[in-house]
């Protein structure tokens, strides 16, 4: 027996903003039967993640891609992989029975065929909608908990802002401090978003960027004090202002970099200045660098969404067809919270 598997590739390397006609879909006739002994697994997708940093993956050149397993080139044709969840449809790896419901690297696509060694764990869903594992209980929740504690290490009463706060990242982070009793401004791009961070996710203040003029001034207005910790996902401009409003020994995670994504020019030229008389932290960092406090964040925000101390935020999709849209979407900031796309019922 086998299923016709449909999955999203790219046609050629994306080297700038990407558009519906850089992708392709693409079906291949999958054998729902393995080899005995290969250790082998096939995996029907049920949901997938998409994330801004795919793109330096698609470009023909990044050093992104050099840096990180994760961040490997994508081949022009080839499937794209992602952390997602699904079912077990066969197993010859005796880790793993059919119907099993796995998290770990799958396709942009139907189905996935696990060799050995792919990453791959069996999930609890402790009763929580399986899209959670993908992004809040997920990477994107580890992604926002890492930076937010361990890279930052915030204190009650302390001044945080953060740039692209609406982002399946920002939010949470935003999230997080206020549950430890700091002050908590973040940046988005519209005014409907802007309203959804102050009046559902308790953020103190917010402000639409792409209505001010002078950020370094904007920023000032909400911070006269200065700025103990920045939790950066766009780089470029914000960066600049954010470091020009910093306290002495602030700290900046930077998480992500998007406005750099698009376009190879604009980057961040920061005022080091500021940064060697504030002796300023500035910490790059990647969510596989913590895995070994998964168990940590994973028990911490489950029990902050069962009391609904926090409030999860998606954006989900349907059908693997939707997938370049919903890639899209990213850059055109059309996305709130979470982009996810669900590709089959359990």
């Amino acid at each position: 027996m086998e299923v016709i598997n449909r999955y999203v590739t790219i046609k050629t390397h994306v080297d700038g903003a990407p558009e519906e006609s850089d992708f392709e879909l693409k079906a291949s006739a999958v054998a729902l039967s393995l080899e005995p002994g290969s250790n082998e697994v096939i995996v029907k997708n049920l949901c997938v993640s998409i994330d801004p940093y795919q793109l330096n993956r698609m470009k023909s050149y990044s050093s992104s891609q050099k840096s990180s397993d994760f961040a490997v080139g994508i081949i022009p044709g080839e499937a794209i992989d992602t952390y997602g969840v699904g079912k077990v449809v066969i197993s010859e790896n005796s880790e793993f029975e059919k119907d099993d419901i796995v998290a770990g690297l799958l396709n942009w696509g139907e189905y996935t065929v696990i060799k050995p060694g792919g990453m791959l764990n069996k999930l609890n869903p402790m009763g929580f909608p399986l899209s959670y594992h993908v992004g809040i209980l997920g990477f994107s929740g580890l992604t926002a908990y890492a930076g937010f504690f361990e890279v930052c290490k915030p204190k009650r009463g302390e001044k945080v802002f953060v740039s692209a706060a609406s982002g399946s990242v920002g939010n949470l982070v935003g999230q997080y401090a206020k549950l430890i009793g700091c002050y908590v401004v973040g940046c988005a791009g519209s005014k409907d978003k802007v309203a959804l961070l102050k009046e559902k996710l308790g953020f103190d203040e917010a402000f639409n960027y792409k209505e001010e003029t002078d950020l370094k001034s904007t920023l000032k207005r909400y911070f006269p004090d200065g700025i103990d910790i920045y939790f950066d996902n766009v780089g470029a401009e914000m960066q600049e202002a954010a470091i020009v409003n910093m306290k002495i020994h602030g700290r900046i995670a930077v998480c992500g970099v998007i406005s750099e994504y698009t376009d190879a020019g604009k980057r961040a030229a920061p005022s080091m200045i500021e940064v060697i008389y504030k002796r300023i932290k500035i910490q790059g960092f990647l969510a596989g660098d913590y895995l070994n406090i998964f168990t940590d964040f994973l028990s911490t925000t489950r029990d902050h969404l069962r009391t609904g101390k926090i409030k999860p935020l998606e954006d989900i999709s349907d059908g693997v067809e939707s997938i370049p849209c919903a890639f899209i979407s990213l850059y055109r900031g059309q996305n709130i919270g979470k982009k996810i796309v669900k590709i089959a019922e359990e």
